[in-house]
């Protein structure tokens, strides 16, 4: 009975997102209600559960993501993302391109989040296909498949950071591994297959392709910019190690909570990109605001995951799944990358793909040998398996590039998989050495 209700509440999750259209968060609180009180819960249970949800769920992340906003933000409006990008490609030369931008998209993904970056990139695409002379998919695939890779596997993005937070992976070793895995997905997805892409021949939209660049006297300079985009990357994975060589000294313990390293990441930057270059105070602050209304929604979905995974827990519905599943001899990160493939192309959302894999597999996932960093990056993976016509990330491709739904399924849905893929094979790999 609790696998027929757990199918059942899936299935209707995904008809209220993928065929309602009806508010994700929204869609996870009925959905976590029905199953809540046809699992034997009574409603005051149900009631205490989404509070508790909601609570546990969301914790230091709010902090994580909405730091990790405002220092995406900072890095865009202040030109260093433009200015990182100009480097690499001066560095990679015209014959190498595609892997200085794969870079570049790497670098600028990693406090961007998906949508932001997306937008900040596509710019820099346009003026470096028309500058160079080269395809425009040839240049921009390697780009978007750097940006796909952060968004799925590396913290301080929402889901792989929700999905550490639900099964106590180590933030700083979810990201270093993340690095490993990223670098074989971006090269096969990106400058790899971009190679096969010379046949195509979008046709955007004349005033999205003729973007002028922000002049080079206006940009900050390179080694600020790239300081200031990767020093979360330098907290995340370094503070761990140093607190154990150096125990009991307060700012190291400090320093190694991820959510205070966002912090100093962000004030970093407030200094370096803002007020130093004669930002005004009201002006950052403005900035900060809006980048943290960008993100809310992502929380809000969160939060709704955090519901339905607590329901799970207090019905003892997980627990029976996970019971369930130890008889089943397939390697726990291959069974969680495949649910969450399963619920990415059913849904569309990576973050809703991955959050309700852990979920379902809560219990599972923290008694299991795997090291839980690797779990992260499994289900991450999988959340960006084939993304298709209800994913908002297949629209926006299609659109800005100008494609038909069958060139945007054979380009953009290829390179989606094959990160998603590539990824699976490199934590299997990773797993034989940990």
């Amino acid at each position: 009975m609790p696998l027929l209700l757990t199918f059942l509440a899936i299935l209707c999750l995904i008809l209220l997102i993928a065929w309602l259209k009806l508010d994700t968060f929204i869609s996870f609180l009925l959905v976590s209600i029905g199953l809540g009180l046809a699992s034997g819960m009574d409603v005051a249970s149900v009631g205490v559960a989404i509070q508790k949800g909601v609570g546990s769920t969301l914790g230091d992340l709010v902090l994580i993501i909405g730091f990790g906003a405002m220092l995406g933000k900072l890095v865009a409006d202040s030109g260093a993302a433009q200015r990182i990008t100009d480097a690499l490609i001066g560095i990679f030369g015209r014959k190498n391109i595609q892997w200085g931008l794969a870079l570049a998209g790497f670098v600028i993904g990693i406090p961007l989040f998906y949508n932001a970056g997306f937008v900040i990139v596509i710019p820099l695409i346009f003026m470096i296909s028309a500058s160079a002379r080269l395809p425009l998919l040839y240049v921009g695939i390697p780009m978007l498949s750097a940006l796909s890779v952060a968004h799925g596997y590396l913290p301080p993005h929402p889901s792989p950071s929700a999905i550490a937070s639900q099964i106590n992976a180590d933030i700083g070793k979810t990201l270093l591994y993340g690095i490993i895995v990223a670098i074989p997905a971006i090269a096969l997805a990106g400058p790899i297959f971009g190679r096969t892409l010379k046949r195509f021949n979008p046709q955007p939209d004349p005033d999205l392709f003729h973007v002028t660049p922000r002049p080079k006297e206006e940009l900050p300079g390179l080694a600020l910019s790239a300081v200031t985009a990767l020093l979360p990357v330098f907290l995340l994975t370094s503070m761990s190690g140093v607190k154990a060589l150096l125990p009991g000294y307060a700012i190291i313990d400090l320093l190694a909570e991820p959510y205070f390293g966002m912090l100093v990441s962000v004030l970093f930057a407030a200094y370096t990109l803002g007020i130093r270059r004669g930002m005004r105070m009201a002006t950052l602050t403005k900035s900060f605001e809006e980048a943290f209304k960008g993100v809310s929604v992502i929380l809000l979905i969160i939060a709704g995951a955090g519901v339905f995974k607590q329901i799970m827990t207090e019905s003892g519905v997980n627990q029976y799944i996970a019971e369930g599943l130890k008889g089943v001899d397939v390697s726990p990160l291959v069974l969680a990358w495949g649910i969450a493939a399963i619920i990415r192309v059913c849904v569309g959302s990576a973050t809703v793909a991955g959050l309700t894999t852990v979920g379902i597999l809560a219990p599972m996932l923290v008694q299991e040998a795997a090291p839980p960093e690797l779990m992260v990056l499994s289900i991450g993976a999988g959340s960006l398996m084939f993304s298709h016509l209800n994913d908002g990330g297949f629209w926006l491709f299609k659109e800005y590039f100008n494609l038909s739904i069958k060139d945007t399924i054979l380009t953009w849905s290829i390179m989606e998989s094959i990160v998603s893929v590539v990824g699976l094979v490199g934590v299997l790999i990773l797993n034989m050495f940990i």
